[in-house]
C-alpha cells in the first residue's frame, strides 16, 4: 500500500488539507503532517533557531510548530513509519501561478519533498476573492494525477505545481502542461500609521497584472484548464551559462 504524506501551508485545520487527504487516502495510507498554524507565503524557510515540537492530533494526523518545509523534512526523517511514495501539498485556497511560486509555502513543501527525492506535487485552487472554494473539484484532479505519478514515477529533480480553476467539474476543460508565467502586483505595499503617528508598511493585496503569454500556467487557468507545471530544482539559466562559457 503506498504511503502518502499530506501537508500544506495553511495549517493543520485547513479544510483543503483534510479534503486532499481523504481523496488521496483512496490510493494508500495518507498521513497528514502540517504546520500548527497558517504559514502562507513562508516560501522555503526552515526553523533553525529554536526546537520544533511534533504534536499528534489523531490517528495519522500530526501538527508541527514550524514551516511547511520543516514539516516535510521532519515528517519524512522522523515521524513517518517509512519513506513516503508521494508528498502532496495543498489544497491551497488561491492560485499559485507565475511569480507567486517563489513565495508559496504550498509549492515549497513539494519542493522540499523533491529535494528528499520523493515524487511531490503542490495543489492550489484558483479562487477569486470572496467566492466559495470548490475543494472537491481540485481534490479529484489531484487524485487523478497522483494515481498517474504512483504508477509511472516522476522525472528526477522535478515537482508538479498544479492549479485548478475554481469552477464546477463539468466546466473544467481538461489538463494542460504549462510553463511558469508572470504575475506581478501594483500597489502591493500599504502604508499605515499607528495611533502614535508612527509609519508602518503592510505587504499584501494590490492589483495583479497577469501575463498574456501563451502556454503558461496563468493562461491555462484563465481559459478553464487545469495547469500542471513541471518545476525543476536546478535554477541555472543554462542558455546564459553556455554563452558565458563560450566567451
Amino acid at each position: 500500500m503506498p504511503l502518502i504524506m499530506i501537508t500544506n501551508d495553511d495549517g493543520v485545520d485547513a479544510p483543503g488539507l483534510r479534503i486532499l487527504a481523504e481523496a488521496l487516502g483512496t490510493l494508500g495510507r495518507a498521513i497528514i503532517i502540517a504546520p500548527e498554524r497558517d504559514n502562507s507565503a513562508a516560501s522555503h524557510s526552515l526553523t533553525m533557531r529554536r526546537p520544533l515540537r511534533v504534536r499528534e492530533i489523531s490517528a495519522d494526523v500530526y501538527a508541527i510548530d514550524g514551516t511547511p518545509a520543516d514539516c516535510v523534512m521532519v515528517g519524512i526523517k522522523k515521524v513517518l513509519p517509512a519513506r513516503p511514495d508521494l508528498v502532496a501539498s495543498g489544497i491551497n485556497p488561491g492560485a499559485n501561478l507565475g511569480d507567486d511560486i517563489n513565495y508559496s509555502g504550498t509549492v515549497s513543501a513539494a519542493r522540499e519533498g523533491t529535494l528528499l527525492e520523493i515524487p511531490s506535487l503542490a495543489v492550489s485552487l484558483a479562487t477569486a476573492n470572496g467566492e466559495p472554494c470548490l475543494y472537491p473539484v481540485a481534490a479529484r484532479q489531484a487524485l487523478i494525477l497522483a494515481a498517474e505519478l504512483l504508477e509511472r514515477g516522476m522525472p528526477p529533480n522535478t515537482l508538479f505545481n498544479v492549479n485548478v480553476p475554481n469552477r464546477p467539474a463539468v466546466e473544467i476543460l481538461g489538463r494542460r502542461y504549462t510553463r511558469q508565467g508572470r504575475r506581478l502586483y501594483d500597489n502591493a505595499i500599504q502604508e499605515t500609521f499607528d495611533p502614535w503617528g508612527q509609519r508602518h508598511y503592510w505587504i499584501g493585496g494590490g492589483t495583479p497584472r497577469w501575463s498574456k503569454e501563451p502556454e503558461t500556467d496563468v493562461q491555462a487557468v484563465q481559459a478553464g484548464y487545469v495547469s500542471v507545471t513541471p518545476l525543476h530544482l536546478d535554477m541555472t539559466n543554462h542558455q546564459v551559462l553556455q554563452g558565458l562559457l563560450a566567451k
